[in-house]
């Protein structure tokens, strides 16, 4: 078992910490990739607003409805075009996040995992004869740690999915039609 309290406490305090690193490292993640959303929705509106202001010219400066018309219609194949591409980037955008999410989780469960297989090997061999309750009850200290843990990454992993979600979701709307007058 430890030696001293302070060595269980120093490996308490480790595991603690190593779960506020995973639940840091995750959720700067998912903040990045919303700054990318951001980006890619301001990049999209910009060059939505600049192209609508050319068709307008374009038309503005047309000789005959029917002329004005064809304008109309030219801007159209690439404002589709472009909203294939927003689409596109976002996708990729969820898809980077969820992959690096994924294996930035698996690694600090892994990580975890091992560190607490190791402090359970060093309670369980240094156990002097009658320590059995004391054992336990680091054993149990331990396993609720490592529960904790894993909440903290559910709960990341669930609120990436929420922000996947909310991401797709407005990618839907942002991808239909205006509604007909």
């Amino acid at each position: 078992m430890f030696q001293n309290p302070e060595q269980f406490a120093a490996a308490t305090k480790t595991l603690f910490e190593f779960q506020l690193d995973t639940f840091n490292t995750l959720t700067n993640r998912a903040v990045q990739s919303l700054e990318q959303v951001v980006a890619l929705n301001i990049a999209t509106a910009r060059s939505g607003m600049e192209n609508s202001l050319a068709a307008g010219r374009e038309m503005g400066q047309a000789g005959s409805p029917k002329a004005a018309m064809e304008a109309a219609a030219s801007k159209l194949q690439p404002h589709l075009s472009g909203t294939a591409q927003y689409n596109q980037q976002l996708g990729q955008i969820l898809a980077d996040l969820q992959r690096e999410f994924h294996d930035a989780a698996d690694a600090h469960m892994k990580e975890a995992k091992s560190n607490l297989s190791a402090l359970i090997y060093d309670v369980t061999q240094h156990v002097p004869p009658g320590s059995d309750n004391a054992v336990q009850i680091v054993k149990t200290a331990i396993d609720n740690a490592y529960k904790g843990y894993e909440q903290v990454t559910a709960a990341t992993r669930q609120a990436v999915a929420n922000f996947e979600a909310q991401v797709a979701k407005a990618a839907a709307m942002a991808g239909q039609a205006p509604p007909a007058p």
